[in-house]
């Protein structure tokens, strides 16, 4: 269970440009019919990317069905989230919603898409093969005990969350991010009583729900959220974490006060 602050990475921004091919002519054909174009493979595809670039994704956390564009040279963060999101098909708000309804009176305390962003020193083991860049559905990072989801995919993308009673007692629940099947539902073992404790606290003052603030991080940046958590921030202020993955693949990470319901830091990752 997390109660420290997360990794902060460094920001380093990017600029990206769509490649127009094509020569004078080319771009005198396209101005004159948005339908032909000059050299059949750089018409077609600076149209086609074009259109990509110009789509807005929804506030809402529905599953990236379609790869968002992006053509440059992707680093190895963006390619992970790239192929890990785009086998998901559960979004947060309905992992969340199951996460809580597998124990009673429970609140949502942490919810994490497996294997994206993880910290390399997490408590977590690393995928099987030990590669950092993912094939597709990585490896889940210290798998379950419980059985495999029905669909037979027990190496396919994993919501994980943590769920407390009033007390503060954690369940630890693992959501098939496929097929939205439970794959386990465990209390946390590992819980000490001033765990506990310090858990029922922070219920207690966040009057924000999760889903809340992960509303006001994507109504700030638009796109796909891939981790939410309550911490106290480095002022000792209680927040949700949130991040959100956007249409080029680029991760921001938001401090949402948990009581007034406003950003409090907002670092955006580009690496």
């Amino acid at each position: 269970m997390r109660f420290e602050p997360r990794r902060n990475k460094t920001v380093s921004p990017r600029a990206r440009r769509l490649r127009v091919a094509g020569g004078a002519l080319c771009a005198a054909a396209l101005a004159a019919t948005l339908v032909t174009g000059c050299g059949q493979d750089g018409g077609d595809k600076t149209a086609a990317e074009t259109s990509e670039a110009a789509k807005v994704l929804p506030n809402q956390t529905t599953s990236p069905s379609g790869s968002p564009s992006g053509t440059g040279q992707l680093t190895e963060d963006q390619t992970e989230r790239k192929e890990l999101l785009s086998t998901v098909k559960v979004p947060f708000d309905k992992a969340a919603t199951t996460a809580v309804g597998e124990v009673s009176g429970g609140k949502l305390t942490d919810l994490d898409l497996e294997g994206l962003d993880d910290e390399d020193d997490a408590s977590g083991s690393p995928s099987p093969s030990g590669s950092p860049s993912p094939s597709g559905s990585p490896s889940p990072s210290g798998s379950p005990s419980g059985s495999p989801s029905p669909s037979g995919s027990s190496a396919g993308p994993k919501w994980i969350a943590e769920v407390a009673e009033k007390d503060g007692t954690a369940h630890n629940v693992t959501i098939d991010a496929v097929s939205g099947a439970v794959i386990e539902s465990v209390p946390d073992a590992d819980q000490s009583d001033a765990d506990k404790q310090e858990l029922a606290a922070q219920l207690s003052k966040a009057t924000q729900t999760p889903q809340q603030a992960a509303k006001t991080a994507t109504d700030k940046t638009q796109g796909w959220v891939t981790s939410i958590g309550l911490d106290e921030n480095d002022s000792k202020v209680l927040v949700w974490q949130v991040d959100v993955v956007t249409k080029d693949w680029n991760k921001t990470t938001f401090d949402v006060d948990a009581a007034k319901g406003t950003i409090t830091d907002e670092q955006i990752d580009d690496d």
